[in-house]
C-alpha cells in the first residue's frame, strides 16, 4: 500500500507553498490565491489538457516557458507567472481566442462570470477585436434540450465539457471536426435533446465561457452571435 503524498516546498512569485509532490502547478497556484490565466480544467485526472495555452510560466534554470497545467511539482520549484516572455505569450493566446469570439458580452449568459473577462482584467487587456482579423462563426444555436443550451459561436474549445460527459457516463458531446473546423458537437451531430444528454448540467458548470448554458438563466440569443 502507498503512503500519503509527499509534501514539497516551491516558489510562486517569490511565495514559498507547501504542496503536493506532482500536483500541477496550476493547481497549486490557483489553491494558494495566485491567480494564472487559465481556461482549461485545472486537476483533470492523471494526463493534462493543455488546450487553452494561456496558462505559461517560467522555470528558473529552463530555457523557455511552459505551461502550468502540465507542469509538475517537485520540491525546490521555484516558478514566475509573469515576465516579458509570458505576457506575450499569454496576449498572444487571448488575442487568437478573441478574434474567433463573439462581441459584445452583453446578451451572453456567461456575462460576469466568464473566464475571457477575469483573464482580461487581471492582465490589463482589453475585450475586443482588432489585433488580429475577426473570423466570426455564425452558427445555429441549440436550444432543444429543455435544461441546456448551446452556443457554439462562442466556444473556445477547452474540452471541458466533453471530458465531464464523459465522467458522467453521457458522452453526448464530442470535439468533431479538425484545425479550424473543429466544433463542440453530438454524436452523429444530432441536436442536444436527441442526444444521450442526461441534463446534469455538468458541461455548463464547467464551461468558462458559458457557450453551454442552463437555460432558466436569463439569456438574449439575438445578442449573443448565432443564429436561431
Amino acid at each position: 500500500m502507498s503512503g500519503a503524498p509527499r509534501e514539497v516546498t516551491i516558489s510562486i512569485d517569490g511565495r514559498e507553498i507547501r504542496t503536493t509532490h506532482g500536483r500541477r502547478v496550476l493547481a497549486a497556484a490557483l489553491g494558494a490565491g495566485i491567480f494564472v490565466p487559465h481556461l482549461c480544467g485545472v486537476e483533470t485526472g492523471p494526463l493534462p489538457h493543455g488546450a487553452c495555452r494561456l496558462c505559461w510560466v517560467e522555470v528558473e534554470g529552463e530555457g523557455r516557458p511552459v505551461t502550468a497545467c502540465t507542469l509538475e511539482a517537485s520540491d525546490g520549484l521555484r516558478v514566475r507567472t509573469r515576465s516579458a516572455r509570458v505576457d506575450r505569450l499569454v496576449e498572444s493566446a487571448f488575442d487568437m481566442l478573441i478574434s474567433v469570439h463573439p462581441l459584445p458580452c452583453k446578451g451572453c449568459p456567461g456575462h460576469g462570470q466568464c473566464a475571457l473577462q477575469e483573464i482580461a482584467s487581471s492582465r490589463g487587456m482589453k475585450l475586443a477585436h482588432g489585433r488580429l482579423p475577426a473570423i466570426m462563426p455564425d452558427l445555429p444555436i441549440d436550444e432543444s434540450h429543455p435544461r441546456i443550451g448551446m452556443d457554439p459561436n462562442r466556444c473556445v474549445l477547452c474540452g471541458e465539457c466533453v471530458r465531464v460527459c464523459a465522467e458522467e457516463g453521457a458522452h453526448a458531446l464530442v470535439l468533431a471536426g479538425r484545425g479550424l473546423a473543429t466544433r463542440v458537437s453530438t454524436f452523429l451531430g444530432q441536436p442536444l435533446g436527441s442526444s444521450g444528454c442526461t441534463g446534469c448540467g455538468r458541461c455548463a458548470t464547467v464551461c468558462p465561457v458559458k457557450a453551454l448554458f442552463l437555460r432558466n438563466a436569463w439569456y438574449d440569443p439575438g445578442s449573443a452571435g448565432g443564429t436561431r
